[in-house]
């Protein structure tokens, strides 16, 4: 079966909260070698380099603490575009940038998988539920707002109605593990899979992937993957402003990844929250490089020898 190129999008959002960096992440992943581990594995990648955001306009909400709200919609409606095209002609993977990216990105795929007359399923990978709307967020962080946004929650007046929303019970999160109250209760009474750092320490990670591909697979569905780096644990990837410890250890991240690439449904990718003013000697970049790989078919044995040896 012909393989659908790989896309490099990168996306320099560093809107989404208050600690900048994130806009360097798209260079840190080709620095560390994104398109030549892809083209390892026989997969046809060709980057298209930088978005940018589109025009900033006028926009306000009720809720005062809201960080660089304008700037965020801007780089939503970009890459709500960018995705919808960069579907139609291969595997997007959005090089972050930080999570609000995925309020553009996810609305992207969707668009286009609405068009296919198939549904679109999201797979959140992330310590955090993101499932704030503008008018809950205390913080005023958008990064925290994707999931409410791309589920079709109210509060986001401000913002691009999504071409087409995602079904709540398309949605599956793993490996939460810092979700505010409020969020909490409004998870509760949602229909998406939320599945914390317990559960899996308890049941191992990789029962709910596997229950969730089934569903995927069982309604023909596209599936999108958002991988946020405080999905791992901040003692193997501390490049990230929002550490939480407890995440995912090395193999089972891979595992997730290896599980995935079995499965054959992954459509599209985020990477988000490398922020490298915070990494060591890029072992941050290396990691989330490595695993995309493992993503795409490389297995254990066949994995480089890394050092990070000054």
């Amino acid at each position: 079966m012909l393989l659908p190129p790989c896309l490099l999008l990168g996306a320099p959002v560093d809107s989404g909260k208050r600690r900048a960096g994130c806009l360097m992440g798209p260079d840190a992943y080709r620095t560390a070698g994104l398109a030549a581990a892809l083209g390892s594995l026989g997969r046809e990648t060709r980057d298209l380099g930088n978005l940018a955001p589109a025009p900033r306009r006028a926009v306000s909400a009720a809720n005062p603490a809201l960080h660089s709200l304008s700037e965020t919609v801007a780089w939503t409606e970009a890459l709500t575009d960018a995705a919808r095209d960069a579907m139609a002609e291969g595997f997007p993977i959005f090089l972050g940038g930080d999570h609000s990216l995925s309020l553009g990105s996810v609305a992207g795929v969707a668009a286009h998988a609405a068009t296919r007359n198939r549904p679109q399923f999201l797979l959140w990978l992330d310590a955090h539920a993101d499932f704030h709307t503008p008018e809950t967020t205390t913080s005023g962080n958008l990064h925290g707002t994707p999931v409410a946004y791309v589920t079709g929650q109210r509060g986001f007046d401000a913002f691009p109605t999504p071409p087409a929303p995602v079904a709540q019970e398309n949605v599956c999160i793993l490996g939460l593990r810092s979700v505010d109250p409020q969020e909490n209760a409004a998870l509760g009474q949602s229909d998406i899979a939320a599945h914390d750092m317990r559960a899996i320490d308890e049941h191992g990670i990789a029962p709910p992937l596997r229950a969730f591909l089934s569903r995927v697979a069982a309604a023909n569905g596209f599936l999108h993957v958002s991988l946020d780096v405080d999905f791992l644990d901040p003692s193997i990837a501390p490049a990230v402003g929002t550490t939480v410890p407890g995440g995912a250890t090395f193999r089972e991240a891979h595992l997730v990844m290896e599980i995935l690439h079995d499965s054959g449904l992954v459509t599209s990718l985020d990477l988000v929250e490398l922020n490298p003013f915070l990494d060591e000697r890029g072992r941050t970049a290396s990691l989330m490089v490595d695993l995309t790989a493992s993503l795409m078919g490389r297995r254990v044995f066949d994995r480089p020898t890394r050092s990070f040896a000054a």
